[in-house]
């Protein structure tokens, strides 16, 4: 029987860069080169006319080291690819994605003095990166890392059936490994970051033996954006909640009340990536109390949603930083 590769964060030299380039082929067959393109942000045209366009804003703003760092989170496939390709549209933004070495090693973020000092070395308004993995950490990147500008943070959610179906077709069953890994007390892995003695408790009273790769992705989905309201994220005017499906239902508004949650400038380029089709996914087998838990949770999200754009309702309206 053929091995399972090891997971990413536990590869190393070659077998590493193998372990990238299978699972890219493995993607682009799945879902086609040009999405695989678009979602990596590998489309040579667009890269160099985004790196004019902000080559021209530094050189007519003096921004260091006051630049606004802005951390992306949220649970892996929730539309956060669509979000952070608006916002690097403005040239006011300097984007470190996951991929960004600088910033990032294996996919987690960097020590705090290295991230302080990119941000702080920014000519840019804002840097924002997307630490997925270190969603958990949100408050304390927040409120410790020291940079002269306070930052914000959006945390970004989707509908579990979007997510579980999106999941499993990029990563197949490594959500259930985790999961068992977890559940098994491993609990020195990112999966397992910010997970209380109950959540943990309710993770091991299912049967991850018998469980499938839909319902592991869905229970997944459960436990990482229950962290939300479990880290006292919902009582934070610095989080800003955004939902891959309202963003996609009406690009605009979203993307202004983002934009005036950070104090940027909207403008309609920011949307025009955004593909309506791609909000629509058929019901996902989960298992009956996974699902109800999920459900559970999305009302809690949508509700919360509705408050925090409540509170950022003047979102949108042009801004100094342009």
């Amino acid at each position: 029987m053929a091995r399972e590769p090891a997971p990413l964060q536990r590869q190393r030299g070659l077998q590493r860069v193998g372990g990238r380039l299978a699972r890219h082929v493995g993607w682009a067959r799945r879902q086609g080169l040009g999405r695989l393109l678009e979602e990596d942000q590998l489309d040579p045209v667009e890269r160099i006319v985004l790196a004019s366009q902000k080559a021209r804003w530094r050189r007519t703003h003096h921004i260091a080291p006051n630049a606004v760092p802005v951390f992306v989170v949220g649970v892996q496939r929730s539309g956060t690819n669509m979000l952070v390709r608006g916002l690097e549209r403005s040239p006011a933004f300097e984007v470190r994605n996951e991929n960004d070495r600088s910033a990032f090693d294996r996919f987690l973020l960097r020590d705090d003095r290295t991230i302080r000092g990119i941000v702080e070395g920014s000519q840019h308004a804002f840097v924002l990166f997307k630490p997925l993995c270190d969603s958990h950490r949100v408050a304390d990147l927040l409120d410790k890392l020291g940079t002269p500008s306070a930052g914000r943070a959006i945390w970004a959610y989707r509908a579990v059936d979007g997510r579980a179906r999106s999941a499993v077709g990029k990563f197949g069953p490594e959500g259930l490994r985790a999961l068992k890994e977890v559940a098994g007390g491993k609990l020195d892995v990112w999966q397992a970051g910010g997970l209380s003695d109950e959540r943990l408790a309710e993770l091991r009273g299912f049967d991850l033996g018998s469980m499938t790769p839909e319902t592991a992705a869905a229970l997944f989905w459960y436990l990482r954006n229950s962290l939300y309201f479990d880290l006292g994220l919902v009582d934070r005017e610095d989080v800003l909640l955004a939902s891959y499906e309202r963003f996609v239902a009406d690009p605009q508004r979203s993307m202004g009340v983002i934009c005036g949650f950070l104090g940027s400038s909207y403008d309609d380029r920011l949307v025009g990536h955004v593909d309506a089709r791609s909000a629509a996914v058929d019901h996902v087998e989960i298992d009956p109390a996974v699902r109800e838990r999920c459900e559970d949770l999305h009302a809690r999200l949508e509700a919360a949603l509705d408050a925090s754009w409540t509170r950022n309702a003047g979102g949108g309206a042009p801004s100094s930083v342009a």
